[in-house]
């Protein structure tokens, strides 16, 4: 990294990123209940804990930076400005979600906001921002193609071919490892030959590096650095965030493989925890502040919330549109979702 890193940002934005944190913590948890309750069907992945490493990562980047993301994608979409009600809406499977309630909690995607998806498939997103980089490059934009994914998928053959690619050509792209230590409940010491993943992308002529994912000031210094090579210098950049996710791998997993200790230790170093002592300890808000900013987000997580449950559900003649290049109904198996 550069010897000068960036300076602390001002006040406001030091509110602004604490608000995003508790936002996204908010609506997370929320999710988790509606997931309960049974109003979410499929798959429900949190990144509760994960919190300093979303925010502190969009933070460091322009709104047109194009970013792609896992199905842990929740909080990338709220950090870059959508709708809490059109997520809440689309984790539901209703018409006003962001995606017409069409994919779900591991499909969002806002394009005016440059927010290029979240995947299900294990490091598919990988790929898509290096077309996005050499898109940038193209066109002689000073776009950041970024691109956030797992230590697990960090060991699939396609972020490898990436890497080299990046590297070959020289594009604008920033590689976010965000390392939460384990690939479903798989402890990463059993998955990977060396725990460490930036070498990885050295291998391939990209500066990289690793940092704290628990401090989000740690990591909004770290992705201003990796941005500023790709877009000042044209070159890649490979950013590893070693965090921590409280929950288990998704709604699904029981969460009884790793050891409460461990857990223990490291919700001691909850983000949101650690950056409000920030905040007090600065002088940048008060305890009343922060009890008002949070009763103000709970308000905006209630309004979401009740605003997807009141919303109508896709009609069944419709679930189709969009997805398919043209109805079925040509089709001689025939389809109950078609219109006749």
């Amino acid at each position: 990294m550069s010897a000068s890193p960036p300076p602390v940002p001002p006040p406001d934005e030091m509110r602004d990123i604490f608000r995003t944190m508790t936002l996204i913590r908010r609506f997370e948890e929320r999710a988790a209940e509606e997931y309960m309750a049974g109003r979410i069907g499929g798959f429900l992945h949190l990144a509760i804990g994960e919190e300093a490493a979303i925010v502190g990562t969009v933070s460091a980047l322009r709104a047109d930076d194009p970013l792609t993301s896992t199905y842990r994608e929740h909080g990338q979409a709220l950090a870059r400005g959508t709708d809490p009600r059109a997520i809440m809406a689309e984790l539901l499977g209703r018409a006003t979600g962001i995606c017409g309630g069409r994919g779900g909690s591991m499909h969002l995607m806002d394009l005016d906001r440059s927010f290029y998806g979240g995947y299900g498939i294990v490091g598919g997103a990988v790929p898509l921002a290096l077309g996005l980089g050499w898109a940038a490059r193209y066109r002689g934009t000073e776009q950041v193609s970024v691109t956030m994914f797992g230590e697990g998928a960090a060991n699939q053959g396609v972020v490898s071919e990436c890497f080299n690619m990046a590297g070959l050509w020289d594009l604008p792209m920033v590689f976010l490892i965000l390392n939460n230590q384990y690939g479903m409940g798989t402890p990463v010491e059993r998955a990977a030959a060396a725990e460490d993943f930036f070498p990885r992308a050295a291998a391939y002529d990209i500066e990289s590096w690793k940092v704290d994912g628990m401090d989000v000031l740690a990591v909004r210094a770290a992705l201003s650095e990796a941005a500023r090579l790709a877009r000042d210098e044209r070159r890649p950049a490979c950013v590893e965030l070693l965090a921590y996710r409280y929950r288990g791998h998704s709604m699904s997993d029981p969460d009884t493989v790793r050891a409460a200790e461990e857990k223990e230790r490291w919700q001691a170093r909850d983000p949101l925890v650690t950056f409000e002592r920030v905040l007090l300890g600065e002088g940048i808000m008060d305890g009343d502040g922060i009890a008002a900013m949070q009763a103000e987000v709970a308000q905006v997580v209630d309004d979401a919330t009740a605003f997807a449950q009141e919303s109508p559900e896709v009609p069944i003649a419709e679930l189709a549109d969009g997805v398919y290049a043209q109805p079925w109904n040509d089709d001689a198996r025939g389809s109950a979702l078609m219109r006749p």
